[in-house]
């Protein structure tokens, strides 16, 4: 694996990507001299919040724009990106990623995918390339691909129920932990979907890489 893609939702837990699990899968591939290419959707995120008090702000943000904020503005709009030259895909989580990437913020189980960000999963996986997801993220690459098995965390919680009812399945982990589906070669960690540190997460990032190499 020499080169993978990153979809990036925006910059911010609450309204874009999340940035810990962003930077640290970042660091993660650099540690594994894995290069990496961020892109995002050039449009703009559906809201824009406030992340100290929590509340929406009436402001107007683009993804793409926010997302560069994170990457020192190597950053590539969603629709360049081409399957044919990536080794995988890669989606850090954030519960503005449910917002931009896929609207399960809004929608609950019955969400739509950004068509560019639907295409982009398909393609990777029409040629057999490996997908990884962090935190929310999964939710949205199971219901793209389909009969997938991912991790929300803990199997107890809403998220692991509901993989159950679009015919996929849900994998318990703990922090740290991956869930591998050999046969549609993704992977996925479950980040903030526990009450995760910093520690954690660059845990679960760095086995997320670790185990999509190997």
């Amino acid at each position: 694996m020499k080169k993978v893609a990153v979809i990036l939702a925006g910059c911010g837990t609450m309204d874009g990507s999340e940035i810990n699990e962003t930077v640290t899968l970042l660091l993660a591939l650099d540690q594994h001299n894995i290069e990496y290419q961020a892109f995002a959707p050039d449009e703009n995120q559906h809201e824009v919040c406030d992340h100290v008090t929590g509340q929406r702000m009436a402001e107007r943000r683009n993804m793409m724009v926010e997302a560069a904020r994170i990457v020192r503005g190597n950053i590539l709009p969603i629709t360049k990106f081409n399957a044919d030259d990536f080794d995988a895909l890669l989606f850090p989580g954030g519960n503005g990623a449910a917002k931009n990437l896929f609207t399960y913020a809004y929608d609950g189980i019955n969400f739509k995918v950004n068509k560019e960000v639907e295409k982009a999963i398909l393609d990777i996986h029409k040629q057999g390339k490996p997908i990884g997801a962090m935190c929310i993220a999964p939710l949205m690459v199971a219901k793209v691909i389909g009969n997938v098995s991912v991790t929300m965390g803990s199997g107890g919680c809403r998220q692991a129920k509901e993989l159950e009812m679009i015919g996929c399945k849900h994998i318990e982990t703990t922090h740290g932990g991956v869930a591998i589906d050999k046969e549609n070669k993704v992977y996925s960690t479950p980040c903030f979907m526990l009450d995760a540190t910093l520690k954690d997460v660059y845990q679960g990032a760095w086995n997320l890489v670790e185990e999509m190499v190997n």
